[in-house]
């Protein structure tokens, strides 16, 4: 995967991935009007679909709402590194089959750089910046949830195997 990256900084909490005030509905398409505009309120209408956040520690802290990675991967965002992740979103964001990936230099990747994932080799390549990162591999199990599409098609395509 390739993409534009938009960078977000430190502790990036639910609230501003998607704000409360929204969360009357659960409609994906609903939701991604509205990703991160607490934090850039101009974000859905600068971003296009398979761009990348890039974000420091701890992203995805807060309230254990699956709303924000829905948002996310609704509104186009092809992946998310960030330094850390909060635990229930990172499960969450896996959960929904939005790909995430721990990079511990992700501060050396800088707004409008395009930067490739390359989940096979486990490498971030920066093509504006002509680097490259190994990153925290994923669980296989995990990895399997986000080829599927998330959890709950991950299950439905496991129950038709076991049907079959």
């Amino acid at each position: 995967m390739q993409g534009k990256v938009w960078k977000f900084g430190d502790n990036i909490d639910t609230d501003l991935i998607i704000a409360a005030r929204y969360l009357n509905t659960s409609d994906p398409e609903a939701l991604a009007k509205h990703v991160m505009e607490d934090a850039d309120p101009d974000f859905v209408k600068k971003m296009q679909p398979g761009d990348i956040i890039v974000a420091g520690e701890n992203f995805g802290c807060g309230s254990s709402r699956e709303h924000a990675p829905i948002a996310l991967k609704a509104a186009g965002i092809n992946a998310i590194v960030a330094k850390s992740f909060a635990r229930i979103f990172y499960r969450n964001a896996f959960n929904m089959g939005l790909p995430i990936f721990e990079l511990k230099e992700a501060d050396e990747i800088e707004e409008g750089d395009t930067i490739r994932i390359d989940m096979d080799k486990g490498e971030i390549i920066n093509v504006t910046q002509a680097k490259s990162y190994k990153f925290t591999p994923i669980p296989e199990f995990m990895q399997q949830l986000v080829d599927a599409g998330g959890l709950i098609a991950f299950a439905k395509k496991e129950m038709q195997g076991a049907q079959a």
